[in-house]
């Protein structure tokens, strides 16, 4: 039988309840609490073999008080009554000896969400562990059959999570927060002599009915690694980079990471000062969208309560907007962005052009697959990452390359972006599809 989200809610709300009312009788001038339930089930077998089963509940109950600008947080996994109280008593004894914060508080209370449509998150599996084997057999046995070459296996993995949790603070606001997520993911290793290459897949979904079939996700994985083999290095040279989309995603993390408020108002950033400034090319457009149904990054409101809204970050080129909490926000000047907890569904809008139209487009350069280790400087915008991918000529993949490291400046990465594909990748919180830069250092020989 499927977990009835009301059934799990409405303990926790009982719980909420009455921390507010204990923070208040602590003489608390507010306060603010999560408490959330989770379960799931996570299953692997390597080689035909299971090798782990693994199966989680948790509680979790967190909670902060304010008496003025004084602050003190706590948190617990028992929601008993003495849990509570012990709980409440310790984040009020910890608030009475902080210094004061003229940016602390609770977002503020105009802030606050009060529609709350339904995203359609909630589709709970709770796969019996026959059939969370059956279906990790059959993508491991699919990726190991695309070749004699796949010589060894890292193991495909189902694993299903739903959690519920209530956000609630002493304005009033009082909000659930629901969700499912399932995936299925498979590593193989292929072989050639003595060299050994390694990929992956991995589909995820938070309704399974919408994840990629097992055999595909095990043919995708397998084939992924055969055609690494013979892979080679390069020589050093300036060429233009198509980043995959599974790729591609990090280098608008690392746009977020930048204007995040703890960068700003710490003054570690490359886009210090930026809004308003032309940062990409005309034609790139990015925007937040939170109300997107089904969507891994879908919300309605922040950690903080605050309403999330549909927005444009880069609009034609220009930085619009920062990604901001209440407390960073005061700490600039500014308003949040409803950003707690980070962005909802960031999407960078695409042309029409799959990845091969794209590898027509580069003609000659590298297109990256993987990227290893994080060299970035975030106040300075230097980048360099180790990674591996396929050299391109007349717009056909020619062989594959390894020991490579991708550089640049990551302002001047983003103004040399020529194309967005149209291959999105919807298996997060970023939303891209590959991405064609015009002129990137590749070092290699």
């Amino acid at each position: 039988m499927e977990p009835d989200i009301q059934d799990i809610a409405d303990p926790l709300q009982d719980v909420v309840e009455q921390v507010l009312v204990a923070t208040s009788r602590c003489g608390a001038s507010s306060a603010e609490v999560d408490a959330s339930l989770s379960q799931g089930s996570s299953l692997t077998v390597r080689l035909g073999e299971i090798e782990t089963i693994e199966h989680n509940r948790d509680k979790s109950l967190s909670l902060t008080v304010f008496f003025g600008k004084k602050s003190g947080s706590a948190s617990t996994s028992d929601m008993t009554a003495d849990g509570i109280r012990h709980t409440v008593d310790a984040a009020c004894s910890i608030a009475k000896l902080t210094a004061e914060d003229d940016c602390g508080g609770l977002a503020d209370a105009d802030r606050m969400a009060t529609e709350f449509p339904d995203l359609d998150l909630w589709y709970p599996w709770n796969p019996d562990t026959g059939t969370a084997r059956d279906l990790a057999l059959q993508c491991e046995e699919v990726a190991r059959q695309m070749g004699d070459a796949i010589s060894n296996s890292e193991g495909a993995t189902v694993s299903s999570h739903e959690g519920v949790g209530i956000y609630a603070n002493t304005h009033g606001f009082n909000g659930i927060r629901y969700g499912s997520r399932h995936s299925l993911s498979c590593s193989v290793i292929a072989s050639d002599g003595e060299a050994m290459e390694r990929d992956y897949w991995y589909s995820e979904a938070r309704d399974r009915t919408e994840m990629q079939s097992a055999e595909e996700v095990g043919r995708i994985a397998g084939q992924r690694a055969l055609d690494r083999l013979g892979s080679r290095k390069i020589a050093t040279c300036q060429t233009p980079v198509i980043y995959e989309a599974q790729a591609a995603g990090s280098l608008l993390s690392h746009l977020i990471s930048a204007i995040s408020g703890g960068a700003l108002y710490r003054k570690s950033s490359f886009l210090l000062d930026h809004k308003g400034k032309k940062i990409f090319p005309e034609h790139i457009n990015i925007s937040e969208n939170p109300y997107i149904p089904k969507a891994l990054g879908s919300a309605v409101f922040d950690n903080e309560g605050v309403a999330t809204k549909q927005r444009s970050i880069i609009k034609d080129g220009i930085l619009m907007d920062y990604v901001l909490s209440s407390y960073s926000a005061r700490k600039l000047g500014l308003l949040t962005t409803g950003n707690a907890g980070g962005v909802h569904n960031l999407m960078i809008e695409h042309g029409d052009k799959d990845l091969p139209a794209l590898l027509k487009q580069m003609d000659t350069g590298l297109l990256v697959t993987e990227l290893i280790g994080f060299g970035i400087n975030n106040v300075t915008g230097d980048y360099s990452r180790g990674a591996a991918g396929f050299w391109v000529e007349n717009g056909e993949i020619q062989y594959p390359v390894s020991e490579v490291t991708v550089a640049g400046n990551l302002l001047d990465m983003f103004q040399n972006f020529v194309e967005v594909g149209n291959d999105l990748d919807w298996r997060g919180n970023i939303i891209t599809g590959s991405i064609l830069l015009d002129q990137m250092t590749v070092a290699g020989e």
